[in-house]
């Protein structure tokens, strides 16, 4: 078959500003040394922290908060068991990471309160790209051992939870990815101790694609709508019995006076002034929104860090990844940027 039959349409993504709807400002928790599932006392109570997830709050979240459940297990503080289960729990934050350790603790038979400042879809998770990759976790140069077997192990924890959530409902779904590179790439840290999660990568000959670049590399990714998602996340919370306080904590010695006997910190960034972690480094990144292309049905991502998600509400074109910086104020110099590169991108298409 001639190489031209076979090669897979794909729509042109319309990048102009005049089709911006919004740009998106996200903060995350980044630790140089990789996030923290751990567990202490706080006074007479068991509390066990997971945070600091870096890019990698959605993707990791159903695996550090097993993790998470573990710690409590281990501790032997189930709390007094009930004729409606063990109990309770409190867990604070309500992003992707408190849900789901939330849910977890619920499968193990806890009442559960979340106590959080924001909810969906008012929470960082909201803002995220949201695919299934683990990415901006730690530095190389602060990887141990330890934590690169924690990080594995918390990975192929979570990636079966969304492949069973797979579908409308939840906003997951798979959909090809090309990587476009003009030098050889190697795969990341990450993606080499995770290689059979990702399915059977395909490097492209320049017949086979429309883009400009030399090299391209094709994989099938999962994708998560965290609006979506999120709000799934929340009902099922809900109708499993839990509760939730608009709340926000100023010190550590306000959690200590919680009901609860154990507390679940998934504060993110939060846990830097709550629980002192100054290692807590806020990394910035910026998503451009712009309006819908229900035909675009593939994701674009660059050795330069641009990519291209489309979802339901909208094309996000992401690549900013500002560390230190904290301010919730969209970068318009950033976002010209970012449009300006994509334009070139999707402009030099060849069909």
């Amino acid at each position: 078959m001639d190489s031209a039959d076979s090669r897979r349409p794909l729509a042109r993504v319309l990048v102009s500003p005049d089709r911006i709807l919004r740009t998106d400002v996200g903060i995350r928790p980044f630790r140089p040394s990789g996030f923290v599932v751990r567990a202490e006392a706080l006074g007479d109570k068991l509390l066990v922290h997971n945070y600091g997830h870096g890019g990698a709050g959605v993707t990791l979240s159903w695996g550090t908060g097993a993790l998470a459940v573990e710690e409590v297990a281990r501790s032997g503080r189930t709390g007094p068991s009930t004729s409606s289960g063990r109990g309770p729990v409190a867990v604070l934050g309500c992003g992707a990471v408190g849900l789901a350790a939330a849910r977890l603790l619920q499968n193990q038979g806890f009442g559960v309160t979340i106590y959080a400042r924001d909810l969906p879809p008012a929470t960082t998770s909201n803002v995220a790209g949201a695919s299934w990759y683990p990415h901006l976790i730690a530095d190389e140069a602060r990887r141990t051992p330890a934590f690169n077997a924690q990080f594995e192990r918390a990975a192929r924890l979570s990636h079966p939870h969304f492949l069973a959530l797979a579908g409308d409902d939840y906003g997951v779904t798979w959909r090809d990815q090309y990587f476009l590179s003009d030098v050889p790439d190697g795969d990341p840290w990450e993606e080499t101790r995770l290689r059979d999660l990702f399915p059977d990568p395909r490097r492209l000959e320049a017949s086979e694609h429309p883009f400009g670049a030399r090299h391209v590399l094709v994989d099938s990714m999962i994708f998560i709508d965290p609006h979506i998602y999120l709000a799934a996340l929340l009902r099922d919370f809900r109708l499993a019995g839990g509760r939730i306080n608009v709340q926000s904590f100023a010190t550590a010695a306000d959690v200590a006076t919680l009901p609860e006997p154990i507390v679940v910190n998934c504060t993110g960034l939060g846990a830097r002034e709550l629980f002192g972690d100054r290692e807590l480094t806020p990394i910035k990144g910026q998503l451009t929104v712009l309006r819908p292309q229900p035909e675009v049905d593939y994701a674009v991502v660059t050795d330069e860090d641009l990519y291209m998600f489309p979802r339901r509400d909208g094309i996000l074109l992401g690549g900013t990844f500002e560390r230190g910086v904290e301010t919730g104020e969209p970068d318009r110099e950033a976002e010209r940027r970012i449009l300006e590169k994509h334009q070139a991108i999707f402009n030099a298409s060849r069909w």
